[in-house]
């Protein structure tokens, strides 16, 4: 068995990828980190998650507590991932991070985006971006992958084989996601109360969300972002947008859209609207795409779960490359429903 170990157990991710490695063959969870709640047991902590681990507890993290283990997951908030990094690659523990430490390659554009220098600028290049769709042979074998999260596998690959196509222009996109509150992570906080949730749908992050470096440097494009809150606990529906190049074919984005995608295990490219519902606890993405001769725009739809394939599946199917493990093992295509 591959010896796990998990930073930010704890969170709503790390109980998604204890959920996850509960149904992989291989992968073990060995160590259980996570500072705000160390000393708990983890059905305390994640009561869905008691029978499969009666014995865990939740600790805090200590340098000698990696002794003897063979995979690191960091699933911490932004910031926290660059000062731990650097001990378990030199140790030579194959890191995958969900935390936006790594993704961007430049540490200005890290400042830019993020508020803050980078403090370990010297292990950019070091980490593979990870959307495996996309990566795969990248990912294949790497040391250290910085896993896409949600918002940006939803848009990355909605619009990716439309931009490659050049069906749209890439000056032109324009993106407009909704995601579940979940994807706010679980510590409290007054805009995630149930309170201002319920029956209420918000924009946040206008003009300039984080997130946006990431689908710009994925889609060599131009690209307004804005994120919307929805009043569900998980899921992330993008909706896409870019100026037609030229007058096409009715179907041509979907055909497109079906060719790339047409030996994906985790994508279904369909002609209905995709709804996030379809993809609940899957690590399934499910696209379309539209052109619209009136306005001479593109049109391309994304729904996914945000703590599996935005987060935790992700991390896990990136896991099974970097291993040379079955691609889709611990991995579920069917979602809940209803």
């Amino acid at each position: 068995m591959i010896q796990v170990a998990i930073f930010g157990a704890s969170g709503f991710v790390g109980g998604e990828l204890l959920r996850l490695c509960a149904s992989h063959p291989r992968l073990q969870p060995a160590r259980l980190f996570g500072d705000s709640q160390a000393g708990q047991a983890l059905g305390e902590v994640h009561p869905h998650l008691a029978l499969a681990y009666p014995r865990a507890m939740i600790e805090r993290y200590e340098k000698s507590a990696l002794d003897g283990v063979d995979l690191v997951f960091a699933a911490l908030p932004h910031g926290q991932s660059q000062d731990l990094a650097p001990a378990i690659l030199d140790r030579g523990i194959p890191l995958v991070d969900l935390g936006a430490d790594f993704r961007l390659r430049d540490p200005a554009a890290y400042k830019q985006w993020y508020g803050e220098r980078h403090r370990a600028p010297e292990l950019l290049g070091s980490f593979v971006y990870g959307i495996p769709e996309l990566d795969r042979d990248a990912i294949r074998g790497a040391r250290a992958v910085a896993a896409a999260g949600c918002y940006p596998t939803a848009t990355i690959l909605a619009l990716k084989p439309l931009v490659d196509a050049e069906l749209i222009d890439p000056a032109s996109v324009v993106v407009d996601a909704v995601s579940g509150v979940s994807g706010a992570g679980k510590g409290l906080k007054e805009s995630t109360h149930f309170n201002s949730v319920s029956e209420s749908l918000s924009a946040y992050g206008l003009i300039s969300h984080r997130h946006t470096a990431e689908m710009e440097a994925a889609l060599g494009a131009t690209v307004l972002f804005t994120p919307h809150l929805a009043p569900m606990n998980r899921g992330i529906l993008a909706t896409c947008y870019g100026t037609a190049t030229g007058s096409m074919a009715a179907g041509a984005p979907l055909e497109t859209m079906r060719a790339a995608y047409a030996d994906e295990p985790f994508v279904h490219v369909t002609e209905r609207s995709p709804s996030t519902k379809w993809t609940l606890g899957s690590n399934a993405v499910q696209l379309t795409a539209r052109y619209d001769e009136r306005t001479g725009r593109v049109l391309a739809i994304a729904a996914l779960d945000n703590l599996v394939k935005g987060a935790a599946g992700q991390m896990v199917q990136c896991a099974n490359l970097m291993l040379g493990l079955d691609e889709g093992a611990g991995l579920s295509t069917c979602g809940v429903y209803p």
